[in-house]
Formats: structure tokens, sequence, C-alpha cells
């Protein structure tokens, strides 16, 4: 089965942990060990991409199995899961402060297993704010997994190659996003066009009930499964080597930054927040919103359900472009410039056409979106110094874009002088409208200021 491989995957990357016995104390440290350290974190950023991808089926099959009412109320499992990073970004850093890194991502591993086991109960009595309450516990962990290994792999060499760094995350991420919807929507979703309309012409309540009961039953395995292998995966971490970033007043930063009292003082920071916000909104609309928009044309739940698939294979392919021409042909800035560029434009193109068409276009929003993280991410962080930890909370706070922004299209997808079509550009456009400003003077905005 296909998820055993991908299970294994990350099982075989940690076990390298059992190598390294190395402290890294200067930002710029490679090597041997160094990079047994990217090797190890890219086996993470593959777990936390292969969960947080699910949604683009947990959408349709929640809405299905909970008898959803509306595609506003489906989004409520994107805004459970997004919302986690608001509320507990700031906090994971706080923590992180007492754990460290390494003992911070066994804890964000441990949380993130418990509440793949919420779903047990939530598919029994097919409770949706069970459900949600699942989604948010693992997104809660998610935050301090990503809390600790965004500035870990950004620091973990010199900042004009962060991005580089991020880019080979972003495979690992990516490659697992990828599998993630296939494999658990060709468990969930097998013939859900059919049950569809078995529902609707069921002859009693009773055997609506048992349709809908049999249906929500099959998503109890693979989260036992899920827990069970990151109970184990948080063990081991626990119980590694994985070397510790000092960066306390960081080399990073200047006499006059480490004069500084607040991480509100950085300029660049609170708009990279907000460009992160943005960008992971886009994301998350480009991924997971993609089927409902494919819906909306009368497009069936047995097609739709790869769309998602779609999208990630394109930032894939964007992130392995990333690898090879970040920082040798192309600097982080103009990356980030270039993507928004291609954004617009993708999502110009999404507008004026229709069909597979018009999908297609949203779909390649994957490549765009792909280097955005990567060089966003470090950009915000940049001579942050004492302050990483904090700044780096601060951001992930941003990944809340992804709760907001598909609740906003589904609100304006219904309102007949909008539509579909028309809602997605409003929510789109402007987002990378102001990516391409901060790709340009954003990121600059007070660095030499005192």
């Amino acid at each position: 089965m296909p998820g055993d491989d991908a299970w294994l995957f990350s099982i075989l990357c940690l076990k390298q942990f059992y190598n390294m016995n190395q402290t890294i104390t200067t930002p710029a440290m490679v090597g041997r060990r160094g990079n047994s350290a990217i090797f190890i974190i890219g086996g993470l950023f593959f777990i936390f991409g292969f969960i947080t991808w699910l949604n683009s089926v947990l959408i349709p099959f929640l809405k299905l199995t909970c008898e959803l009412s509306s595609d506003v109320q489906a989004f409520f499992v994107t805004f459970a899961f997004y919302m986690s990073y608001f509320c507990l970004g700031l906090p994971s850093s706080y923590i992180l402060k007492r754990t460290g890194f390494k003992n911070g991502m066994a804890l964000g591993l441990l949380v993130m297993a418990i509440g793949s086991l919420v779903f047990v109960p939530a598919a029994q009595s097919r409770s949706f704010p069970l459900f949600l309450v699942g989604l948010f516990v693992q997104g809660a962990g998610l935050t301090l997994l990503q809390t600790a290994s965004n500035p870990y792999i950004s620091i973990l060499g010199p900042i004009e190659s962060a991005a580089k760094r991020i880019s080979i995350m972003g495979v690992c991420n990516k490659v697992a996003g990828a599998l993630s919807p296939l494999i658990l929507g060709a468990i969930v979703l097998e013939g859900a066009s059919k049950l569809e309309e078995q529902v609707k012409t069921a002859a009693s309540i009773a055997e609506k009930e048992q349709l809908l009961n049999e249906m929500g039953s099959k998503i109890i395995l693979p989260y036992i499964v899920m827990a069970v292998a990151l109970f184990l995966l948080s063990w081991m971490i626990k119980r590694s080597s994985l070397p510790e970033i000092e960066m306390d007043g960081g080399s990073n930063a200047s006499e006059t930054q480490m004069n500084k009292t607040s991480v509100f003082q950085y300029p660049h920071l609170v708009l990279g927040f907000i460009c992160l916000f943005l960008y992971v909104g886009v994301e998350v609309m480009a991924g997971d919103a993609i089927g409902i928009y494919g819906r909306s044309m009368g497009m069936s739940l047995d097609t739709t359900r790869y769309f998602g698939s779609c999208t990630l294979a394109a930032m894939l392919a964007g992130y392995v472009i990333g690898i090879f021409t970040i920082p040798k042909y192309l600097s982080q800035q103009n990356g980030l410039k270039i993507s928004a560029i291609a954004g617009i434009i993708f999502t110009i193109c999404a507008q004026v056409s229709s069909g597979y068409v018009s999908i297609s276009f949203i779909a390649l929003l994957g490549l765009a979106n792909a280097l955005m993280w990567p060089a966003i991410f470090p950009l915000a962080i940049d001579g942050l110094g004492k302050f990483t930890k904090t700044g780096a909370g601060l951001l992930v706070m941003g990944i809340a874009g992804g709760a907001l922004l598909p609740l906003l299209y589904g609100t304006l997808k219904v309102k007949p002088a909008i539509g579909n079509s028309l809602a997605f550009f409003i929510c789109m456009l402007p987002c990378y409208l102001y990516i391409l400003y901060y790709s340009i003077f954003g990121y600059k905005v007070g660095k030499n200021t005192v």
C-alpha cells in the first residue's frame, strides 16, 4: 500500500538521528552532520505535508458524511485546521524557548497523534464539531512542529541559500501532499458519487443513516494507523541526538538590532507576516478549494477528488526549479517576484476561461506558489537575532490565512451578483499583488533604520 511506503520513508529518515552527536552553535554550520540534519528535517516536512493536504479530501468527505448544507460549512475544515496556527503560533515560540528544537518537534508529533485519535469517536458519531476539534488539535501539533522546523532549516547554513534548503523541504512536503489525497481519497471517496445518489433516493431515514455510517467508518482505520505512526516518531525524536541550534543573539544580528526590545520593531517581519497570511490563503485556495470550484461547475465528486493532487504536483515542480536555481541563478527576492507575477497571470487566465481549462490554470497556481514560502520566511526572519524564535512564531500565526480566505470564497460564490469564478478572482488577485509588493519593497523596510 502506498501509504505504508510513505510512513516507512519517514521512519527510515528518523533512524539517522542516532548517528548525530554534535550541537550546532553557529548559523553557518554545514557539512556532513549539517546535511544529516537537513535529511531528517526533510522527513518531518514529509509528515506534516502528508497530514496537511488531507484537507482537500476531508472537505467533500465531511460534507457528504456529516450532511453539511453548504460549502461555507465545509470550509470550516480548513478554518479549524489553520486557525490553530493563529491561536498557538506565539505560544509555540515560548514553548520552544523552554524545550529547544528537538523536544519541541517531539511534542508537536505527540499532539498531532492525539488529534488523529479524536477522528475515531468523531467518525463513529458522525459529529462534525468533533471532527473540527480533531483538526484543531492536529493543527496545534503542526504549529509547534513548523515553528521549530522552519527557522531550524533557515539558519542551518547561509541565509542567502535558505530558500534552496526550504525548497528541498518543500519537495518532501509536496510529494507527501500529492500522495495523501490520492491515498485517503481512494479509501474514503471510492464510489462517493454513487453513494451520494443512494443517500438522496434512500427509502427511509434508517437506510440513509446506515449508508452514511458505513461511509463515515471508512476513515477510522487510516487515522488509527496515522496516530500510531506519529506516537512512534515522537518517541524516536525524543530519544535522538538531533543537533540543537543555539541562536539567542545570533550572529546575523547587528549591534543596533541587538538593542531592540520587541519583535514588532522589525517592519520587514510585520510585513512578512501579512505576506505569509495572504500566501497561505492562496495556497489553500489552489489546493483545497479547487475541488469545490470544480463541483460548482457541475463536475462529479469522483473527478474533482484528484484536483488537489494536480495542484500539489505543480508545486512539486516549482520546488525542484527552486533547488536548481536558488541562489546560483536566482535570488530569493527575484524568485518571489517572478512567482507573484505568475500568480497574477494564472489567476486572470482562470477568470477568463472555463471548464477544465480554468481548472488547469488554478492547478498551475501551485507552480506559482511553490517558491513563495521558501522565500518569504527567510526574508522575514533575516537579522532578528535573539528574536528569531518569537519572529518564527509570529510568522507561523500567518498560516491562519488558510482559515479565512476559503470562507470568504465560500461566502462570495453563492451571491448571485458574484458567482463562483468572480469570487475566486476577488479572493486571489489582491493577495498576489501584495506578495509582489513585498518581493520588491516590503522585505527591505526598516532593515537599515535604527
